[in-house]
């Protein structure tokens, strides 16, 4: 569904327009206009989109077409899930053992 009036057209940044007519210069190519809208002429090319840090390789296909480039560049890290940290204590706190003396589990009743 696109969100930019029909009349308009699809925005693509001025110095992508001139690169579809070179295509040879459109391979590895760093993009960092990500609001710019991947035209039919890009297709089966590899470009480098810019995520905010490193530029990330992406093959243009058919079904990428009409999509913005900044949406197969993805800006945030993956965080893993608890499942797969493992069992026992948290990551990154330590546990001390005089912090919470040395007392065995047999101790706690006697006086």
């Amino acid at each position: 569904m696109p969100r930019r009036s029909i009349w308009k057209g699809s925005f693509v940044d001025a110095f992508l327009l001139r690169m579809k007519k070179k295509r040879d210069l459109l391979l590895n190519r760093k993009i960092w206009s990500r609001r710019s809208s991947i035209l039919p002429e890009f297709v089966n090319c590899s470009v480098r989109i810019y995520n905010g840090k490193t530029p990330v390789r992406c093959k243009i296909t058919e079904g990428k077409v009409g999509h913005k480039f900044g949406e197969f560049a993805s800006t945030r890290k993956r965080r893993l899930s608890r499942t797969n940290i493992g069992p026992g204590r948290k990551r990154g706190k330590k546990f001390s053992l005089s912090a919470y003396g040395t007392k065995r589990k047999s101790d706690f009743g006697k006086t």
